[in-house]
């Protein structure tokens, strides 16, 4: 019970023993004996009153901020990755953003491992003191049995969560960067308070979680969640996954992208291509171009934003939520996006079905992954640190 308690204050930073009480169904008596056994051990701390519901306001628990605990966090795309060293009231202490790392090369894990090793070596925390490592990563990642099945058993990244594991002896977590994204969203953003949610991770690709009665629904064998491969484009080009007609044809950061190009080599003035040479990121490069005005990358944004309209529209008839929140990258360009997302939907959703969902830009996006990341740790092994 102590780690359900740590566990909640890591989510929700500060609570009351009447807030603890109800939200793990224990009584007050038994919960109050485990917050005062966890201030005497220091683990957490008083801190101030609750707002006033008519009563005397309530005494506040949280996490103590001099805990000497962190947590490192992979959060991988198809080409970069972020690792971020975290403390657990989320401060960060250092962060190394957007490393070129292509999943695709043979040398991916290498430099996985290699940048992993930077990050810690750079900091002052001592290595026994990680409650444990989180990597999400694109792909059929398999959380229960730790291995990336998007990856044949002999490539490394099928691997990876071993492979840390053996090199630094700490316990890691791997999840799908797409289903860390709806968890970021369940415990620190839009979804906190809904039961049934869709979120969406549009960024290269266009992945999918599904939150159902308040937990991410995972599929009979883990794969629930492939938005981006439902058959909906009337393109012919061939998708990441090796078929044609995906919604990530059409539909993803990386279709925007490959859109303005082309009308740049077909001699239309896009000042992306100014932007591009001083951003590593090219989705940075279209943000920027998106944000003075630039019309072609307005426009290709919209067409992109239309083809995800369509796309949840098919969702909206087969799940009926109550919310679908556009988190990741793509949630920062929503001015843009939304007008043709709703305009999709009109076209092709049922009013009376789709009144009923209500569409959020996340107000976490490009941070989402790198905080659901974390909390797949603190869930995991939080626990760790009334031993250690």
């Amino acid at each position: 019970m102590e780690k359900e308690i740590l566990k909640n204050l890591y989510f929700d930073t500060a609570l009351s023993i009447a807030e603890l009480a109800k939200k793990l169904a224990k009584s007050i008596p038994s919960i109050t004996k485990l917050i005062n056994h966890l201030v005497e051990k220091k683990i957490i701390i008083e801190c101030g009153f609750a707002e006033s519901t008519g009563g005397r306001r309530p005494i506040q628990f949280a996490l103590n901020p001099r805990l000497d605990f962190y947590i490192l966090t992979v959060a991988s795309d198809q080409h970069f990755s972020t690792f971020t060293l975290t403390d657990l009231n989320q401060n960060a202490l250092s962060e190394h953003r957007d490393v070129p790392i292509e999943l695709r090369n043979d040398n991916s894990s290498t430099l996985l491992l290699y940048e992993i090793e930077n990050i810690l070596s750079s900091s002052s925390i001592n290595i026994e003191r990680l409650i444990g490592i989180g990597v999400s990563i694109p792909g059929f990642v398999n959380s229960e049995l730790g291995v990336n099945e998007s990856y044949p058993v002999n490539h490394p990244l099928y691997k990876i969560k071993s492979d840390i594991e053996q090199k630094y002896r700490i316990a890691t977590v791997i999840e799908n960067d797409s289903r860390c994204i709806a968890i970021a969203e369940k415990e620190f953003g839009l979804a906190k308070n809904t039961e049934n949610s869709l979120i969406i991770n549009l960024n290269w690709g266009v992945g999918l979680g599904i939150i159902i009665n308040g937990n991410v629904f995972k599929g009979e064998y883990g794969f629930a969640g492939e938005f981006s491969h439902i058959p909906l484009s009337d393109n012919n080009a061939l998708c990441s996954c090796g078929k044609r007609g995906c919604l990530e044809v059409e539909a993803s950061l990386n279709a925007a992208i490959r859109n303005t190009e082309n009308d740049i080599e077909k001699n239309e003035y896009s000042i992306y291509s100014t932007f591009v040479k001083s951003n590593l990121n090219k989705v940075d490069a279209l943000i920027e171009a998106s944000n003075v005005g630039d019309q072609i990358a307005i426009n290709n944004l919209g067409k992109i934003g239309y083809m995800l309209g369509k796309g949840i529209s098919t969702l909206i008839h087969i799940l009926n939520p109550k919310q679908i929140i556009i988190s990741g990258r793509g949630a920062e360009l929503g001015r843009i996006l939304n007008p043709q997302i709703q305009i999709a939907i009109n076209e092709f959703c049922i009013p009376e079905i789709a009144k009923t969902t209500y569409i959020h830009m996340s107000e976490l996006n490009k941070h989402a992954q790198i905080k659901g990341t974390a909390a797949i740790v603190v869930e995991k092994h939080i626990s760790s640190i009334l031993t250690k």
